[in-house]
């Protein structure tokens, strides 16, 4: 019987293995090499299960340390902007790939074989190469920035920070990668596109020091720390997703300085924990500052903003001036809004329950009708955003609230088929009731703190002021505010 134990816990630790190595690039060219795209695995779905294993490893480890908590709030929004990307993609699907492979099947002027290792070797230094130009791209052209800027956006650096990605940005990095599409197999570029996105994953975190020698060659926790700081000297540095070499071959590489503890997020910082604000604050401020422009601000004045630094303005070189950029404080506070226990439990629940809802509308995705998707990728982001209301303690977010559980309320009971054949959840969504309980109850606790005025109030102590006048002087950006987007502010602060 121990005999037969100990062979199962070998053949389970060989699975884990096996599935852990694509956040690691450890997959071998025998094992990763695909003839064609639809042959590639999805090593995100594979890979899923260790991101929250190891963001719950982080926390343990923190603690163990002594170090500074992981905040609660922080990590669901880190977690919702994931939430957001990915059901875009089940609303979008991978159109960059599409698009990859459109360009390769008309303009492919000699194919590398798909077998080989030296192939397999090119696709990794080709995917790389164009993922640091565009990654730089994001920091140096305003308008891209604004998509970029929501990875950026925390001020905390964990493992869930990695998750924080912007929804807008494959609209402008798959066109950087067409020039691999006239020699590269698609399915080579789907592959290693994957691993270098999954190697990113673990270098977001603090409790990962130096790597010695590795630090010359990979982008390592060190260097990524600092590209992640608002610190000046950390402005404008280390846009390398695989290799640093990329960095250090092209004057952006920047060593992290022991005796300077790195301040994360943006310059100016958000100070919102709402994810849909997140997404679009820098756009609005680029159309607010194009639509209400100063006199004088022609065409000339217009693209420059849209395709400078996010830093520049008039007078100064392409990406402003170091000496714009705020200095830091290592003992700075960063946006923590007081909220009740109880609270930080009811946002966990329903995050819960959205995260399932996501997982089966990504595992299905190809069955549901397309404005069946569209209307349940919608209602999950209102919801992440009324999540993040609540943990702004922002009294607005109740009504908002209980419209939401009254129609996922109605949808359950109306229909509990929705996701039928959903494999491993189908259980949960054959039995409504299961997800009934919480909802009901939930609708019945906001009814009852709604009519005996027992409602949430803001903590006017843990709001920063935002400053309208300002503009962003620097590589990074704030909110701020616009008629044409007043209902949208009207949630959001």
């Amino acid at each position: 019987m121990e005999n037969v134990t100990t062979l199962t816990a070998a053949r389970l630790a060989g699975k884990m293995m096996r599935e852990v190595r694509p956040l690691f690039y450890l997959e071998l060219p025998s094992t990763s090499s695909f003839q064609h795209v639809t042959e590639v695995p999805d090593y995100s779905k594979q890979v899923t299960p260790y991101f929250f294993a190891m963001i719950f490893l982080e926390v343990f480890i923190r603690w163990m340390k002594g170090m500074p908590r992981v905040r609660f709030n922080s990590s669901i929004d880190s977690l919702s902007a994931g939430l957001f990307l990915l059901l875009t993609k089940v609303l979008m699907g991978s159109i960059d790939i599409s698009l990859y492979v459109w360009v390769h099947s008309r303009f492919c002027m000699y194919e590398l074989p798909w077998d080989s290792a030296l192939t397999w070797i090119v696709a990794l230094l080709g995917v790389d190469c164009g993922y640091y130009w565009f990654h730089r791209m994001a920091h140096e052209v305003n308008l891209i920035w604004a998509a970029h800027q929501v990875h950026h956006s925390s001020d905390d650096f964990t493992l869930s920070s990695a998750l924080r990605q912007p929804i807008s940005t494959v609209f402008f990095s798959m066109f950087v990668y067409l020039p691999l599409a006239l020699f590269l197999p698609p399915s080579l570029y789907f592959t290693h596109k994957q691993f270098n996105l999954l190697y990113q994953f673990w270098i977001h975190t603090e409790v990962v020091d130096r790597l010695g020698v590795l630090e010359w060659v990979l982008n390592t926790p060190s260097h990524h720390r600092v590209h992640h700081g608002r610190n000046p000297y950390c402005i404008d540095c280390n846009y390398a997703g695989v290799l640093i070499i990329w960095d250090r071959m092209f004057g952006t590489f920047q060593p992290e300085l022991r005796e300077e503890k790195v301040v994360y997020g943006l310059v100016h910082p958000l100070s919102s924990w709402n994810p849909f604000w997140a997404q679009i604050h820098h756009y609005v401020y680029i159309a607010r500052r194009l639509v209400r422009g100063e006199k004088g601000d022609g065409l000339a004045f217009k693209l420059q903003f849209l395709f400078k630094g996010p830093g520049w303005s008039p007078g100064k070189p392409r990406l402003g001036l170091r000496q714009d950029i705020p200095q830091v404080s290592p003992d700075e506070k960063p946006y923590d809004p007081t909220v009740p226990f109880w609270l930080n439990v009811y946002v966990a629940i329903h995050f819960v329950i959205l995260l399932i809802i996501a997982t089966v509308m990504r595992i299905i995705r190809q069955g549901l009708p397309w404005l069946q998707t569209v209307a349940l990728v919608s209602y999950c982001m209102f919801s992440l955003t009324c999540l993040g209301l609540f943990l702004e303690r922002n009294p607005r977010v109740v009504p908002m609230e209980m419209t939401r559980l009254a129609v996922l309320l109605t949808a359950l009971t109306q229909s509990s088929t929705v996701f039928a054949g959903a494999s491993s959840v189908s259980l949960v969504f054959s039995h409504p009731v299961i997800l009934m309980i919480p909802v009901a109850t939930s609708l019945a606790l906001w009814s009852f703190k709604l009519l005996s005025g027992h409602v949430l109030t803001t903590d006017p102590q843990q709001l920063r002021p935002i400053d309208e006048t300002k503009l962003c002087a620097n590589g990074h950006s704030y909110p701020t505010f616009c008629v044409t987007t007043r209902f949208l502010i009207y949630i959001s602060v």
